[in-house]
């Protein structure tokens, strides 16, 4: 069976002849196919189903000729097992049964027990690991953000219930962050061994945050999240979230190879502000895809231009794929990304020659 690692290729900055791509939320709303089967079953029965959950995270990859899979789970899963209770509630999100609001609820969160409670994610792996010839990514949500779900008790816009804790309690917060990385730490570490090829972890909405708060009550986790699967040799992926261009400068000292770029900063700019000390992933705003094809060529033409001047480019959203997302679009977008990257890489590698 031939092996697609072009995606590996580029998160570790080794050459590539066209530009990989893949999509957050790849597997999800907006594929009919997806919404037949959610039909029958939510989000948190199809996780708990292995075969399903590997058809659902397999469908994207057929349909769209994608350089990576993501595995469909969801960023709240690994939580019911330190003693949360919560449901995805349709059109809202996670809605957190028992908020964290004091030290005792903080104390009360038990150590993650992947094997026992999560046992049907590790199955998935297993099953995606035989059946994929692509990368599989896995995921795990950052503790900033499932924080800010635990302790507003859900999807916040304000943050205020989370920044209050964080200023006003910061011995209650870092208890919390520890406790989460821990958690993120040995979920990840169980999906590497079950045969994920890289991860990504999710940090959503930190952008809520200023980058001395960044820096003050979040990255100090962050870094130790990475400083301790430093060891694991998939490739490993930061996703500061939306709004986040700010943070980038911070994130020179975490151990990861990749970072997740939103549509705010340009990829030139994005690299600048990292200090060219890792691959880039993105960055298309998800709602381009509004747009006729010609535009949404047009902008991801400009964005590949930017992405091969150097190595070690992702091409993907600046966030996840939002339902009412035409899969044709995304199908053409995906073909045009291919085409156009292996053409105007090739032009680089002879203007390159040429100037030798």
């Amino acid at each position: 069976m031939s092996y697609n690692d072009l995606f590996i290729r580029a998160c570790r900055k080794e050459s590539v002849d066209r530009v990989p791509v893949w999509y957050m939320r790849q597997a999800g709303r907006y594929d009919p196919d997806y919404r037949k089967i959610k039909e029958k079953y939510s989000l948190l029965e199809i996780c708990r189903q292995p075969e399903l959950a590997a058809e659902v995270t397999l469908q994207p990859v057929k349909r769209l000729g994608v350089d990576a899979a993501i595995l469909y789970s969801d960023i709240m899963n690994p939580v019911a097992s330190i003693g949360i209770d919560f449901d995805i509630v349709p059109n809202v999100g996670p809605v957190i049964d028992n908020p964290i609001r004091s030290a005792g609820d903080v104390e009360r969160l038990k150590p993650i027990d992947v094997e026992g409670d999560l046992s049907h994610v590790l199955e998935t792996i297993r099953i995606l690991d035989r059946e994929l010839e692509v990368p599989l990514i896995t995921f795990a949500g950052a503790p900033f953000t499932i924080a800010s779900y635990l302790i507003e008790g859900r999807p916040s816009k304000s943050y205020i219930k989370t920044k209050t804790l964080m200023y006003s309690e910061p011995a209650i917060w870092y208890q919390l962050m520890d406790k989460l990385g821990d958690m993120v730490i040995t979920y990840l570490r169980a999906h590497m061994a079950a045969g994920g090829k890289a991860f990504q972890l999710f940090d959503s909405w930190v952008g809520a945050l200023s980058p001395n708060d960044f820096k003050r009550y979040v990255l100090p986790t962050i870094e130790r999240i990475f400083d301790e699967l430093s060891d694991l040799p998939q490739p490993k992926i930061y996703f500061p979230g939306v709004a986040s261009g700010e943070l980038l400068p911070v994130l020179g000292s975490i151990k990861a190879d990749v970072i997740g770029l939103d549509w705010r900063v340009s990829i030139a700019e994005g690299r600048r502000r990292l200090g060219g000390a890792f691959a880039v992933q993105g960055n298309l705003d998800p709602y381009v895809l509004t747009a006729p094809m010609d535009v949404i060529e047009a902008y991801a033409r400009d964005i590949i231009n930017d992405g091969i001047k150097e190595p070690g480019y992702i091409f993907n959203l600046g966030h996840g794929l939002f339902p009412e997302a035409s899969p044709d679009k995304l199908l053409g977008l995906t073909e045009f990304i291919h085409r156009y990257s292996e053409e105007a890489i090739a032009r680089l590698g002879r203007k390159e020659s040429h100037h030798v």
